[in-house]
């Protein structure tokens, strides 16, 4: 009944840059945080960035600077602008949203994932 659907992956330069949405869909009420993970090969999946509905951002260390997450409350969107990407980068890319949805007549709060989007940066 509720859906995360990424778009926007795709292989890259180093330097180049990529945008990523995701957009919930469903019996959603109201959503609270979003944000993007990434897991690279070998390697557990970690935060990349993060959005409070306030628009308070938190971002990884390593994609500061880099890494813009923006989302829109109206279209329940969320967006990662990735510019001067590196090949550390290369990773697979999952949206999440901690959401309350309307399920089997009852609203209910937990967290959503999307199915994931690759990223590889390289020469």
């Amino acid at each position: 009944q509720v859906q995360l659907v990424e778009s926007g992956g795709g292989s890259v330069q180093p330097g180049g840059s990529l945008t990523l949405s995701c957009a919930a869909s469903g019996t959603v009420a109201t959503i609270y945080d979003m944000g993007w993970y990434r897991q690279a090969p070998g390697k557990e999946r970690e935060l990349a960035a993060r959005i409070s509905m306030s628009g308070i951002t938190k971002y990884a260390d390593s994609v500061k600077g880099r890494f813009t997450i923006s989302r829109d409350n109206a279209k329940n969107t969320v967006s990662l602008q990735m510019n001067s990407l590196k090949p550390d980068d290369t990773a697979v890319y999952y949206c999440n949203a901690d959401l309350q949805a309307l399920i089997n007549r009852l609203f209910q709060r937990r967290d959503y994932w999307g199915q994931g989007t690759q990223v590889t940066v390289s020469l």
